[in-house]
């Protein structure tokens, strides 16, 4: 009986002597990071909504730890190439990476990944969210979201709508819309945004989910009227335009939505510590004016919050991708 107390008081000494040390270690690692410049890899080429929030955040990180940070833009592969090359990289804080608004769309558009999108990345901090605006031509007959699937369905196969590229964020937007109000409506593929906004004011097409810089100059000249926002929340550009959600189809939301990631077993103490100082670089009046310049919303939240969003965003569009019989090119 006294051999398994002291056996067991010699367990529970070492199991606490363990904590102690990675307690310690944890600590040793949070108080030296960083310590050389850190790189966040951009799967996109230079321009555009991940590039712009990943360079300033770079900017203020820098501003902040005294430390250069470095954005790399590694594109190809819809944004698998640079994600792969963040996940092969050592699990140490110093290379992070923001995967463009295709990330979460992937899993459902590409039979195979060289990467598991959930398992081989650690969630650091929600950067940035850019609801679309569905806009239409003015000789479209409605000025609301149900106006627009009443006139759409009275029509069947007599609306098109804009595709700015398969799996893009104005594609994914029609579609949801679509199948959630059961319509019949054409889809029209073009080679970005530009031209089918073009396509829009021409009358060639009747519909298109756009970013909302793009079309704020074509609104306000009245060359296309904005119908309604995809995000679950108005926006402080176009207050006056509803949401699809509350003005005809309650839970629709589509955001295009950029991260930041590190590759898979990077210590927790890191994690925490840049969550930490990018939550209070997200809060800046200087940032939260440049992200709004940019049609972008600030983002925010925990490290787990990111992760949940990350796995109901994948599931709401496989289930899509799955639906429509969606194909990459």
């Amino acid at each position: 009986m006294c051999n398994q107390r002291r056996n067991s008081l010699r367990s529970g000494l070492k199991s606490i002597g363990l904590l102690f040390f990675i307690w310690v270690s944890q600590t040793a690692i949070a108080q030296s990071y960083p310590s050389k410049p850190i790189k966040i890899i951009v799967p996109v080429a230079a321009g555009g909504g991940t590039d712009f929030s990943a360079r300033l955040i770079a900017q203020k990180l820098t501003e902040s730890w005294n430390v250069p940070v470095i954005v790399e833009n590694r594109p190809g592969g819809g944004g698998n190439v640079g994600v792969e090359a963040a996940v092969k990289s050592d699990p140490d804080g110093y290379t992070l990476v923001m995967p463009i608004t295709s990330f979460p769309v992937n899993p459902g558009m590409y039979p195979k990944l060289p990467f598991d999108s959930e398992k081989d990345l650690a969630p650091i901090v929600l950067v940035a969210s850019a609801p679309l605006v569905l806009v239409v031509n003015p000789a479209v007959q409605a000025s609301s979201v149900k106006e627009l699937i009443s006139l759409a369905k009275a029509n069947p196969g007599n609306f098109n709508y804009g595709n700015s590229g398969v799996g893009t964020t104005a594609h994914l937007a029609a579609e949801l819309f679509k199948h959630s109000a059961n319509l019949d409506i054409v889809n029209v593929p073009y080679k970005g945004g530009g031209p089918a906004i073009a396509d829009l004011i021409a009358g060639n097409i009747q519909i298109y989910f756009s970013t909302i810089p793009a079309a704020l100059s074509q609104t306000k000249s009245g060359r296309i009227n904005a119908i309604a926002v995809t995000g679950l929340k108005r926006v402080s550009e176009i207050p006056e335009v509803p949401t699809v959600a509350e003005s005809g189809l309650p839970g629709f939301e589509v955001v295009g939505w950029f991260g930041l990631f590190a590759p898979a077993q990077t210590p927790t103490v890191i994690i925490s510590k840049l969550n930490k100082e990018l939550v209070n670089i997200l809060q800046m009046k200087d940032v939260q004016e440049k992200f709004a310049g940019h049609g972008l919303i600030p983002g925010g939240g925990s490290p787990q919050e990111l992760g949940q969003f990350l796995h109901a965003e994948i599931a709401k569009w496989k289930n899509l991708i799955q639906t429509a019989g969606i194909k990459s090119e």
